[in-house]
């Protein structure tokens, strides 16, 4: 299975983008793994929230096939332990998904369409992080998610 991890915007901080890096890399050794970065759409003066989320939603289910399964980190969305976590991806491997696709969304969160195309919603935390952080966060479950799959010490349970 492929997992794909799709992004708004790059990472402005340098120690953030060393972080990704770092577990993007790692991550490959499990799976096939591609980090994905699309443009930020700009604001321009009278553009609404409700016009940005739409206009990043076209870009994000341009992104997407039918056949992908789409997981939103979403502030409204369940919370899993490093282990359940773990088993969440091991169950959606195991059903015969061919793409596994993580988003997160601008700062605004998702439009509906990409609500209504969801397969499922995960939250990290019910804490606020930046969009930047969360990506080093998520990348570094992610890799632990495999390793606990694979016994491997990372995890010490």
């Amino acid at each position: 299975m492929r997992t794909t991890f799709l992004v708004i915007g790059k990472t402005d901080e340098g120690y953030l983008n060393a972080g990704i890096d770092k577990f993007a890399e790692r991550i490959k050794h499990y799976a096939q793994f591609d980090l994905r970065i699309l443009p930020d759409v700009k604001r321009t003066k009278g553009f609404t929230e409700e016009q940005q989320k739409t206009a990043e939603g076209s870009m994000l289910l341009g992104e997407i096939s039918a056949s992908d399964t789409l997981v939103l980190l979403d502030e409204k969305g369940k919370e899993y332990s490093s282990v359940d976590f773990a088993g969440f991806i091991n169950k959606i491997n195991v059903s015969g998904a061919k793409r596994l696709v993580f988003v997160i969304g601008g700062p605004y969160g998702f439009a509906k369409e990409v609500y209504a195309r969801a397969n499922y919603k995960i939250s990290l935390s019910q804490m606020t992080f930046s969009h930047q952080m969360v990506r080093l966060i998520f990348l570094e479950q992610l890799y632990r998610a495999h390793t606990i799959l694979k016994g491997e010490p990372y995890h010490h349970i």
